[in-house]
């Protein structure tokens, strides 16, 4: 249930209503924003007349939220979530790029590519520790020591750094070492971790399930939120369709969708959805004129011998041609880089 107040309403009035919010059993979140504020009823409302709330003089409106997530619908935080990590922020108006190597390989690889990318305009340096991979055989990442290397590269460069976690027991170390926890698609709907994730203070990086709907992504979403963790980015990554042509497909229409149902931001990884680093530009593009919040690329200084997605990695001088290109379409688009 969303409540929305009218715009001269009181503190006290609204302490008060919270109070006949909480005493049948429910959670009231608060949104104070530029032209609203809004109380966002979390758990079993059934018992609470809307009536009877819409008859105290300083409620404008009640709405009763009929999609199974609430927290995350945009009918519960009217206007858009920024998160900030470090220096950086994702939502809002300016438009985020995280880059960086799809695994951390060594020292030198992971300063000089977090060099390059700074230079060229990012401002979020990924690196994959954990890497999941499709083969037990293939490099599974350098695990704790890759998380080390990851924090000189930001002590070198002063970029937040973005990586993947994989286990619920790496909980403490991620929420220590990295500013943004990243949940990869495989993870999407791993519950427990979802929970345990609504505890910690850190930006959570939810990427969408190879063959998840809108609706399940923002569910993951959700829990996250339920928990306590309402600093949450969604990353569409392309999902598992028939065509086989590109790794996966990007799906553009995720974009303006979601943001009709959801205040989080959105970030599109053009590197994973197509699996092919001649076409991250163009899906770049194309993310960032349909809406995105920015973008998530793979780039590496020798993609050639690379560890891990080579294919899809692209040299830092193509990602600088990646930031000139959304550095003239942003303000055609009232966004900034």
């Amino acid at each position: 249930m969303i409540i929305v107040l009218k715009p001269n309403c009181e503190e006290s009035d609204i302490r008060t209503l919270t109070g006949v919010a909480e005493k049948e059993g429910v959670r009231v979140n608060h949104i104070v924003g530029t032209d609203l504020t809004v109380l966002g009823l979390v758990g079993d409302t059934s018992r609470i007349d809307p009536g009877i709330i819409e008859s105290h003089r300083f409620v404008e409106r009640v709405m009763k939220v009929n999609e199974p997530y609430k927290m995350a619908n945009i009918k519960f935080h009217p206007e858009p979530t920024v998160v900030t990590a470090g220096r950086s922020v994702i939502g809002g108006k300016k438009l985020a790029v995280i880059a960086g190597p799809c695994s951390v390989e060594s020292e030198e690889q992971i300063i000089n590519i977090a060099r390059e990318v700074k230079k060229l305009g990012a401002s979020f340096l990924r690196g994959g520790a954990f890497k999941p991979r499709t083969s037990p055989y293939s490099f599974q990442g350098l695990e704790y020591g890759g998380l080390e290397l990851l924090a000189t590269a930001r002590k070198e460069t002063g970029l937040p750094i973005v990586s993947e976690i994989m286990s619920t027991k790496d909980i403490d170390k991620f929420e220590e070492c990295v500013d943004v926890i990243q949940v990869g698609a495989r993870n999407m709907q791993n519950f427990d971790m979802l929970k345990a994730l609504g505890g910690v203070s850190r930006p959570i990086l939810l990427k969408r399930g190879l063959s998840a709907t809108i609706e399940e992504w923002l569910m993951s979403a959700e829990y996250i939120m339920a928990g306590g963790n309402e600093q949450i980015i969604l990353c569409e990554r392309g999902i598992r369709t028939f065509e086989t042509f590109t790794r996966n497909t990007q799906d553009i229409s995720a974009i303006p969708a979601v943001k009709s149902l959801s205040h989080l931001p959105v970030l599109v990884d053009p590197s994973h959805s197509t699996g092919k680093y001649w076409m991250v530009e163009a899906m770049a593009r194309a993310a960032i004129a349909a809406g995105a919040d920015g973008l998530l690329i793979e780039v590496h200084n020798d993609p050639v011998h690379a560890l891990c997605d080579g294919q899809q990695s692209i040299k830092p001088g193509r990602f600088g041609a990646i930031m000139e290109q959304i550095t003239a379409l942003a303000p055609l688009l009232g966004r900034e880089v």
